[in-house]
C-alpha cells in the first residue's frame, strides 16, 4: 500500500513538472506571436510602409531594421504564414532545450539581421521568416551535434514538418527574401554548434544511441574509485591480493591439478 502510494506521488510530481515546463514553454513564444500581430494591426491602422522598418542592406538607417524587420509583414498572408511555425518551433525549444533555448533565439534573431544587412539584396527585407529558418536549422542540427535520442527525434519530426521550406532558400525568387531564409538557416546551424556542450540536465548520457558502445570500449587507466579510499588502505588491498596468488602458486606446486590436458593416459 505505501509503495503504492509512493508511486502515485511521484506520479503526480512528475506531471505537475511537466504541466509547469509546458507553460513556461509557451509563455514567451505566445508574446511573440502577440507582438507580431499588434505591430501589424497598428500598420494596417496607420497605413505606415513596413519596408521603412525593413533590413536595408549596407544603409547606416537600415541598421534599425535588425530589431524592427522581424516584426513587420508586407500583408495579412505573410504574417499568418509566419504565425504558427514562430510559436510551435519557439516552443519546441524552449521545452526540449530550456537552458540555452533564450540565449540560441536572440542569437539567430540578431546573427541573421546582421548577416542580412551585410550581404542581401539591397532592398528592404521584412518578416519573421529568417528567425524561423533559423530554429528550423537549430532543431535540426541539435540531433547531428548533440546525437541524443531525443534531439534525434526532434531533428525527424522538424524535417517532416518542414521539409518544404528548403524551397525558400532558393535564389531569384520574386518577393520572398531568399537571403534571410538561407542566412538564417546558417545562423542557426551556427548556434546549435554554439551551445552543443550544453547538455539538458534530463538529455542523459544513456540517451545516447551509441552510449552502449562507447561504454564497452572505455579502458580506465587509473581505478574507478581511486578517490574512495586511502594510500594504505589500497596498499593493504594489494599486498592481500599478492599473498593470495603465492598461496595459490605454492598449492599447484605441491597438490597438481588430478587432470593435465597434456598427458595421455
Amino acid at each position: 500500500m505505501e509503495n503504492m502510494k509512493s508511486i502515485l506521488e511521484s506520479e503526480s510530481d512528475s506531471l505537475e513538472i511537466t504541466r509547469r515546463h509546458l507553460y513556461e514553454s509557451i509563455q514567451f513564444p505566445l508574446i511573440a506571436v502577440v507582438a507580431i500581430w499588434l505591430v501589424h494591426l497598428y500598420q494596417v491602422a496607420d497605413g505606415f510602409d513596413p519596408g521603412l522598418y525593413g533590413i536595408m542592406s549596407r544603409k547606416a538607417w537600415g541598421l534599425r531594421g535588425i530589431i524592427t524587420g522581424p516584426l513587420v509583414h508586407g500583408s495579412w498572408g505573410h504574417l499568418i504564414s509566419n504565425t504558427f511555425p514562430l510559436f510551435v518551433l519557439t516552443a519546441i525549444s524552449i521545452y526540449f532545450y530550456r537552458k540555452v533555448a533564450m540565449r540560441a533565439f536572440w542569437m539567430i534573431y540578431f546573427l541573421t539581421g546582421m548577416s542580412v544587412w551585410l550581404f542581401a539584396r539591397p532592398v528592404s527585407h521584412i518578416g519573421a521568416s529568417g528567425v524561423i529558418y533559423g530554429l528550423v536549422a537549430f532543431i535540426f542540427w541539435n540531433g547531428i551535434f548533440r546525437r541524443s535520442m531525443r534531439s534525434i527525434i526532434l531533428a525527424a519530426l522538424v524535417v517532416l514538418l518542414y521539409s518544404g521550406m528548403f524551397m525558400g532558400i532558393l535564389p531569384d525568387q520574386e518577393g520572398i527574401s531568399w537571403e534571410s531564409h538561407l542566412l538564417g538557416s546558417l545562423v542557426g546551424i551556427f548556434t546549435s554548434f554554439w551551445f552543443k556542450g550544453e547538455m539538458e540536465d534530463d538529455e542523459a548520457e544513456a540517451d545516447h544511441p551509441f552510449a552502449a558502445e562507447r561504454d564497452a570500449e572505455k579502458q580506465y587507466f587509473l581505478p574507478r574509485d581511486i578517490f574512495d579510499k586511502t594510500k594504505a588502505e589500497r596498499l593493504a588491498e594489494a599486498e592481500a591480493e599478492a599473498a593470495r596468488l603465492r598461496d595459490r602458486q605454492d598449492d599447484d606446486r605441491f597438490f597438481p591439478p588430478f587432470w593435465n590436458q597434456s598427458q595421455t593416459w
